[in-house]
């Protein structure tokens, strides 16, 4: 009977410190709840060249002059060659990437809401709401919010300096948690985006933070040392971009 006791007490105490959480350093957290991915932008600027090459390998150079979109995610754009002035479209199933400079109108009011928040100063990069550089797009078959049938769009990468395993893109619908402003000033808290498109091997999904504890495994869990360093009981979804970013890391190290 006592060494029936003992068994359980062992056993209890596994369980116990198997779930114990870990404990990070204000350092470490502040580390951890820095914003890595770049800024989603969902307007291309009609007055810079855009480049699209197609799935047979043909470029294509021109100003965007129009996008058609379902929940903000691109099926067609047309452009306007920068030589002959003829517009040409194409739908989303012929392309193979994209490259697009953000609008001017969009860059200012990223700024403006860069601006309009607190927490935006200790997390994000001003220079990833004003960026000049051009916008990488890649075609993916995915269904939007999990619930549609499966279509070929042309996704925005907001992860492209650590997106070889794990591929994040731009959700143009994500909404943002909400925050507090007292008598018009800067807002405190909030503006964490809740959802964005993932893709790791063959899977595209949509991943939104009530979801991301059940889909921890899936992203994480076959890098027996992450896991250790960051069991998904010790971690939020504020530290999503981080975790991306450092488990690639560990994986190529």
């Amino acid at each position: 009977m006592r060494l029936k006791s003992l068994l359980l007490l062992l056993c209890l105490a596994g369980t116990s410190a198997f779930a114990q959480k870990v404990k990070y350093s204000k350092e470490e957290i502040k580390k951890m709840e820095t914003y890595l991915f770049n800024e989603g932008f969902n307007t291309p600027s009609p007055r810079k060249t855009s480049t699209i090459i197609l799935k047979d390998g043909a470029t294509y150079k021109g100003f965007c002059s129009k996008i058609e979109t379902k929940k903000g995610q691109i099926y067609e754009v047309a452009i306007k060659d920068s030589v002959t002035k003829k517009n040409t479209t194409f739908n989303a199933d012929q392309i193979s990437e994209m490259y697009v400079y953000p609008s001017n109108a969009e860059k200012i009011a990223k700024v403006a809401k860069y601006m309009g928040n607190i927490r935006n100063f200790g997390t994000k990069k001003l220079t990833k709401n004003t960026n000049n550089d051009r916008i990488y797009f890649v075609n993916q078959t995915v269904s939007l919010k999990n619930k549609k049938d499966d279509k070929e769009f042309l996704m925005q990468v907001i992860n492209p300096g650590f997106d070889d395993i794990i591929s994040v893109y731009h959700d143009p619908r994500a909404k943002e948690t909400t925050g507090f402003s007292v008598m018009g000033s800067p807002q405190l808290g909030g503006g964490v985006i809740k959802s964005y498109y993932v893709k790791k091997g063959n899977k595209v999904m949509w991943l939104h933070k009530d979801d991301f504890e059940d889909n921890y495994e899936f992203l994480f869990g076959d890098n027996t040392e992450f896991m250790k360093k960051y069991p998904k009981n010790s971690v939020e979804w504020d530290y999503f971009s981080f975790l991306v970013s450092e488990y690639t890391a560990m994986a190529n190290g």
